[in-house]
């Protein structure tokens, strides 16, 4: 039947890559993967999976209090924050709700139509604007990636219904001030949500959250899938100010958010652990190095980033797609090309630091590198 058509979803960024796995695959048995931030590592810690009590039950929308008090205990171990388990809220994972909060925000301030995003970053920030019929505007980041809230219009200050900040960042891994931003936030009434889900892998300085700063105006956003090879549970969790999460929590308790119980009872067991995180960096850090290694010997711009397990490489093509074309079709490596994280980003490549360390250095050697 013919309607009349309305917003039509632009191809989902990765799927834009399926035309050159197919032409690749024709001349490589197998491809080295570093497309997608999906971990090959095994989750050492799963919970109980299998527990009656949890599965039979309707979880809490917001969090079971053992799962909010483990959420608000490692926080505070890890960063020196003094948060309690009344000030944390869960999430199914946290791309649902990196994805759906302006359209909550847009219904609790319908005269602000606008989300402020750093210029190259995750493309949740952008499209989560556009389904919520919100204005996307992108932010300035530094030559160290990092975003510039000095360049922020002040007529998009006023219209803004947030600002979103990443750090450590993806695609390109670099570390805000955090507490600058939080400055500019409350000078502007903004509200500052800091997706931190990478701060596990913070290379050369130590881990920070913007609650460190004080909660008036500000979240955090953190998930297990990185820290714990999670991404299969779908748990994190939200912190910060009082009346964001009391308005956050019940609009999303009505919409039906409820995280599986199964999956609060392994992150309870995982927030408790740090011994299988620093295996983690320590595999993430030696992959990174090859990878650099690698790029630099094939005539790329390499450095290690500040922070997460992506490496930014400028693509000696010029275009980032030209570059990932190259690596695909000549050495069997899939990369994302730098513009499905902005316009900004179109001279560049990511590699996630995904895939094990004999199997990158089998490609490798296989390219005479």
């Amino acid at each position: 039947m013919n309607q009349t058509q309305g917003f039509v979803p632009p191809p989902y960024p990765h799927d834009r890559l399926k035309d050159l796995l197919v032409e690749a695959r024709q001349s490589h048995a197998k491809l080295l993967d570093l497309s997608i931030g999906v971990p090959c590592d095994r989750p050492t810690i799963t919970g109980d999976l299998h527990n009656d009590e949890a599965i039979r039950r309707y979880p809490n929308s917001f969090g079971t209090e053992p799962f909010r008090q483990a959420a608000a205990n490692w926080l505070n171990r890890y960063t020196g924050t003094t948060i309690e388990a009344d000030q944390v809220r869960a999430t199914v994972g946290s791309k649902e709700f990196v994805a759906g909060l302006p359209q909550y925000l847009k219904l609790r301030s319908p005269q602000k139509d606008t989300v402020l995003y750093p210029a190259v970053s995750y493309p949740s920030y952008a499209m989560g604007a556009t389904l919520a019929g919100c204005r996307a505007v992108a932010v300035r980041t530094d030559a160290n990636w990092r975003i510039d809230v000095s360049s922020i219009d002040p007529k998009d200050a006023k219209r803004a219904l947030c600002l979103w900040v990443n750090t450590p960042g993806n695609p390109a891994g670099g570390v805000d001030n955090l507490a600058e931003i939080a400055d500019w936030g409350r000078a502007n009434n903004v509200p500052v949500i800091s997706d931190e889900c990478y701060i596990a892998f913070t290379w050369d300085k130590s881990p920070q959250t913007i609650l460190s700063n004080g909660t008036e105006g500000v979240l955090a956003v953190h998930s297990l899938s990185k820290r714990s090879n999670f991404p299969g549970l779908r748990i994190g969790f939200y912190a910060g100010d009082a009346e964001l999460l009391d308005y956050l929590g019940e609009v999303r308790k009505h919409a039906g958010f409820m995280p599986p119980g199964v999956s609060q009872l392994a992150a309870i067991e995982a927030f408790a652990d740090e011994s299988h995180v620093d295996e983690q960096r320590q595999k993430y850090q030696q992959r990174l190095t090859l990878l650099a290694e690698y790029m630099g010997a094939l005539g790329a711009e390499a450095t290690m980033p500040e922070g997460g397990f992506y490496l930014w490489v400028k693509s000696p093509e010029g275009d980032g797609w030209d570059f990932t074309r190259k690596l695909a079709l000549e050495h069997g490596v899939v990369v994302s090309p730098g513009d499905f994280y902005g316009d900004a980003g179109k001279n560049y490549v990511r590699l996630a630091a995904v895939q094990p360390l004999e199997a990158v250095d089998a490609f490798k050697k296989a390219s005479g590198c």
